[in-house]
């Protein structure tokens, strides 16, 4: 009877957030961040309405203005009419655990528009700009129907890759200011930018970043797509349909080349993945939370007496996750 109960509970929440309800958005996302034991049954329960919005990843150093060219952003998709989800990723507070930046503290011109849900997640000292949830809270927003999804990060570096694991479209965004766009570019991040832009570009050097950005890309020889760099000054509203438009050209492009259906499927093996090792996590640290002598066998991997390998190859075995050859001794 109480699963049963359970389980309406549960399809009342995914019916109200698939109608846009946005107190149940804001309460499922907050499950999510949790790790509300509801927030697994809530995903499964939207996945057949997920896959419809255009995700797209706006990523680049600190500073560079990715917050006023998201603002910009919003803005530009409202007045075509189109609903936007964003997820502001921000440093986590060393104190309290939450964001540092809220979403009341920017884009505030979009807080009361109905077509708008603006949420900011704090990293949790994860490295990556996007907090492990956030692929899921992209999620709530595509199946409760917005038609464009943002999700803004924080820029630091190579960890910045598994962005595209996310997403349809990686903007990295730039500025004249400092080097930090080419230790960016050695870092990988030339990899996975289908689209480049420059923000500032009315501060000097703009020009100069723009054409070693190019330069960069024609030693790299990317096939298929050719990422475009685009200038923009962001306070001031420039350049950002000049992006827009090539945002929607790189959809044309994923759609036409196959290469949307590729990262969609590769999404899929991610998430299916995460889920099997956050649950293989959970077990192992169950199992291990049983054992009485746990910190008897750490001593002795501290001073040499055992190796790290042999003592987790035993523990896969004692699970019945692993049909290797175990070490002399159970843990």
């Amino acid at each position: 009877m109480a699963g049963e109960m359970e389980h309406r509970e549960t399809q009342e929440w995914i019916r109200r957030i698939r109608s846009g309800d946005r107190r149940a958005l804001a309460r499922a996302i907050t499950w999510i961040e949790n790790g509300d034991p509801r927030a697994p049954e809530v995903l499964r329960g939207l996945h057949p309405w997920t896959g419809r919005a255009h995700l797209i990843g706006l990523t680049g150093p600190p500073g560079v203005g990715k917050s006023s060219l998201t603002d910009r952003l919003i803005a530009l998709l409202r007045r075509q009419g189109l609903t936007v989800g964003v997820v502001a990723v921000d440093p986590t507070s060393p104190f309290t655990g939450g964001a540092l930046l809220g979403d009341r503290v920017r884009m505030v011109d979009h807080a009361l528009d109905p077509g708008v849900f603006i949420r900011s997640m704090g990293t949790r000292g994860q490295l990556g700009g996007l907090a492990r949830s956030t692929k899921d809270v992209m999620k709530v927003l595509d199946a409760a129907g917005f038609d464009v999804v943002l999700a803004e990060t924080v820029g630091v570096g190579q960890s910045e890759l598994d962005v595209i694991h996310a997403v349809d479209t990686v903007v990295v965004v730039f500025s004249p200011a400092g080097g930090d766009h080419i230790q960016m570019l050695k870092a990988g991040i030339m990899e996975i930018a289908d689209i480049f832009v420059v923000n500032k570009a009315d501060l000097p050097g703009a020009e100069q970043t723009v054409r070693q950005i190019r330069r960069m890309l024609e030693l790299a020889h990317p096939e298929g797509w050719w990422p475009p760099v685009l200038s923009a000054v962001a306070s001031g509203g420039q350049g950002v349909e000049d992006l827009w438009s090539e945002v929607r050209r790189h959809r044309a492009y994923l759609a036409e080349s196959g290469e949307g259906r590729r990262r969609r499927l590769r999404r899929q093996e991610d998430a299916v993945l995460e889920w099997v090792w956050a649950r293989m996590r959970e077990r192992v640290r169950g199992w291990i939370a049983e054992q009485k002598d746990w910190e008897r066998v750490l001593d002795e991997v501290e001073r040499g007496e055992r190796d790290p390998y042999e003592v987790a190859e035993n523990i896969l075995l004692a699970l019945g996750l692993s049909v290797g050859k175990a070490g002399d001794r159970m843990v």
